[in-house]
């Protein structure tokens, strides 16, 4: 793939990364329309970059809430800071099984595959439609709500499958309030991209020998930059409990990625 293709994928991830709406669906979908010929692993390596500009675009916007995180668990205390990071531990757990006994059949899943994509994007649909009718409340997430989330994250690795959405909307539907479920949702993702690509390149299974660096160089940056501008968005727009029009958006391209499928 070439640097503007790359470069339009970026922006593509950094939004969607935080808008429900699957950034890995909408990256099949971009490849697919970009007609990316990249073999799975090729392909994986460029959704791995792009995922970890997003992360770190987290950290950016919620440095603050790190900040004290960190500051509380080197308290050494059982204060409310130790016990939020043991929730998002909890919350590890599932995706962790999953990356490590099912990588080989994940990496598949990110080979163009269009109908796959369309029907979890209508899935994606659905969870969102039913967030948006959720009730307001106060709670916040507990422990075994933290796992509860953790499963969702985990089968959001199915590209179609809004991360962002299926984990708020599980929080959501759980009965916590919208505004923490954001928080809780876009922090627990850090460690679990940060961890995944450092066991990737430490184990030699992503290899950056033979990438082009200015191309994934810049299609780090789109991701970074859009992502900055999305997660701001993303927490507004779930406060203001607007996710009903992403529902319909996910589930017209759903629909549009099935047909597409079938007319090629």
């Amino acid at each position: 793939m070439d640097v503007w293709d790359v470069s339009i994928l970026g922006i593509v991830q950094g939004l969607t990364e935080f808008l429900p709406v699957s950034s890995s669906g909408h990256l099949e979908l971009g490849k697919a329309i970009l007609g990316d010929d990249s073999l799975p692993k090729e392909s994986l390596l460029l959704t791995v970059i792009l995922h970890f500009a997003t992360a770190l675009s987290t950290v950016v916007i919620f440095r603050k809430d790190i900040f004290e995180i960190l500051k509380g668990l080197f308290s050494f205390k059982w204060n409310e800071e130790t016990k939020f990071s043991l929730k998002i531990v909890i919350s590890m757990v599932p995706a962790a099984l999953v990356g490590y006994f099912f990588e080989s059949e994940m990496e598949m899943l990110f080979g163009e595959n269009l109908l796959l994509v369309g029907f979890m994007l209508i899935i994606t649909a659905l969870l969102l439609w039913l967030t948006d009718k959720a009730r307001a409340t106060q709670k916040n997430v507990s422990y075994s709500n933290s796992l509860v989330i953790g499963v969702a994250q985990a089968i959001a690795i199915m590209p179609g499958i809004s991360r962002s959405g299926a984990t708020i909307a599980s929080s959501v539907l759980l009965g916590n309030d919208k505004s923490k479920a954001a928080r809780f949702s876009f922090l627990m993702v850090v460690p679990l991209i940060l961890g995944k690509i450092t066991k990737d390149i430490t184990g030699g299974e992503i290899s950056l020998e033979d990438a082009n660096m200015l191309t994934y160089s810049l299609g780090f940056a789109t991701a970074f930059i859009s992502g900055l501008f999305a997660c701001t968005w993303m927490i507004s727009i779930v406060k203001k409990s607007k996710l009903r029009y992403f529902a319909i958006y996910c589930f017209v391209v759903g629909v549009g990625a099935i047909i597409f499928t079938q007319l090629t």
